[in-house]
């Protein structure tokens, strides 16, 4: 196949990967979307196979036919509530690629060539740039992975001079890397960059709390998408360069959108260690004793029984619970009987961005039923019932009073402000952030333990009896 069909072909992906991004900013087209980006993808790797040079279409079988048996057998065990830590792994494992792929090209040149040949000064950063990126999002995909499924605590791991020791670690990894320029033919700089690297990607992201693990992610997103560009234009493939850079800045667009969302800078996120021991969890006893008010299923049936409006709040804990299903049906029942249900969307409730927006849509939720947080807002004091189903920071009032917590700042949905609240959770216990919440106590909050999917399905049948 000669190089002018090869790279049509290149710009017809190139378009498909664009398109495919944009219909996925829309709840409405975005399967549409992933399908038109899986097609171009495929196109281009068929015909990268048959353009280049390759050593052994035995292997290229072999590797396929692992790689689509490991990946069937994810998307069959996976649960939803795993979601976030797999899209971690996914892009920990992007970035590990495009380490291993730069440092294979380097060692064939090196094996190929001895002395002979030095590489271009382009092949050298790129193939360092692309080393200490890759190697940063492997490592701390990780740890965001063993974070989020329990192997590695949630909390902001921190220590007296970790910042140095950070620093340190990126000025060594950038120093072998311009070692590596002068020295091209010493290819075991490249593994000792990918080394002091892989620890930098263990410290920076050990040292950030789990409640901020959707920023994270979304980050490491973009790193993998950067890291993959640089590996394109060590391999000279235009089409890694295009599609990796519209990973990252994908990845970097929403890393934004997420630190917006919760009032802080990206430098609060990766350096501010929200999620350690707080000396403010002292305050739960005063926050909440003799305060708090329970309620039964057959007393809250009693209420929504008569209720105009009612908005639900979902949050992690309905994702644990897997209750998406029996919300639908519970909204299904209030329908029927007059009531208008919304859902208020946090964007960074969950523990991946557009987490919520997930599980709701895996039930059959109608898109139009879910309300962004700012559109919501506006109108809370309307609200007949809401009901938190295990969401906690996200509706903390602490965020708009206090100025001495991790939340401070943050913008929350503002369900204080419902006639009702319903707030359906184990325990009283406090969300990542580590601070108590002042909504559990107040005088419009009636507390509803329990299982998110029982007490959901309690519920409905307390319903049906009135």
């Amino acid at each position: 196949m000669s190089p002018v069909p090869v790279q049509i072909v290149y710009l017809i992906c190139a378009v498909l990967f664009i398109l495919g991004l944009k219909r996925l900013s829309r709840p409405r087209t975005a399967v549409a979307g992933n399908q038109m980006g899986a097609a171009a993808m495929l196109l281009a790797v068929v015909v990268t196979l048959l353009d280049r040079q390759i050593v052994s279409y035995e292997i290229i079988i072999a590797g396929l036919i692992t790689g689509a048996a490991a990946g069937i057998l994810l998307a069959v065990k996976i649960k939803m509530t795993a979601m976030p830590q797999l899209v971690g792994l996914f892009n920990g494992l992007g970035g590990g690629a495009s380490a291993l792929v730069a440092g294979a090209a380097l060692l064939e040149l090196v094996s190929l060539h001895g002395g002979s040949r030095s590489p271009g000064s382009i092949f050298i950063v790129a193939t360092s740039f692309s080393g200490i990126v890759g190697a940063v999002t492997f490592w701390g995909s990780v740890v965001a992975f063993g974070k989020l499924q329990g192997f590695v605590t949630g909390k902001a791991v921190q220590f007296s001079g970790q910042n140095a020791v950070k620093l340190i670690l990126l000025m060594i990894s950038l120093g072998l890397g311009g070692w590596l320029f002068f020295s091209p033919m010493s290819g075991y700089l490249y593994w000792a960059m990918l080394l002091f690297s892989s620890l930098l990607g263990v410290f920076l992201v050990i040292a950030i709390g789990g409640a901020d693990m959707p920023v994270v992610i979304a980050l490491l997103n973009s790193y993998s998408g950067v890291a993959a560009a640089a590996t394109g234009f060590v391999l000279a493939n235009n089409l890694l360069i295009i599609s990796g850079s519209l990973v990252g800045a994908a990845g970097l667009i929403l890393t934004n959108i997420m630190c917006k969302a919760m009032n802080r800078s990206l430098r609060n996120v990766l350096f501010g260690g929200v999620g350690r021991e707080l000396s403010v969890k002292a305050e739960e006893e005063e926050t909440y004793a003799g305060k708090v008010k329970s309620a039964t299923a057959e007393e809250i049936a009693m209420m929504l029984d008569g209720a105009g409006r009612v908005v639900v709040v979902p949050g992690y804990g309905m994702a644990v619970a897997q209750a998406q299903h029996a919300v639908r049906d519970l909204m299904n029942l209030l329908e029927a009987r007059g009531s208008v249900v919304e859902f208020a969307i946090h964007p960074v409730a969950g523990r991946m961005p557009g987490h919520m927006n997930v599980l709701l849509a895996e039930a059959d939720i109608p898109y139009e039923k879910l309300k962004e947080m700012d559109e919501i807002n506006t109108t809370m004091e309307q609200v007949d019932v809401a009901i938190v189903l295990g969401a906690n920071d996200v509706v903390n009032p602490l965020a708009r009073s206090r100025s001495d917590t991790p939340l401070a700042g943050m913008p929350i949905i503002d369900v204080d402000k419902a006639r009702t609240v319903i707030v359906l959770k184990r325990s009283l216990g406090a969300g990542f952030s580590g601070v108590p919440n002042p909504l559990f106590a107040a005088d419009n909050t009636l507390m509803y333990y329990g299982d998110g999917k029982e007490g959901i399905l309690d519920l409905i049948a307390a319903l049906k009896e009135t």
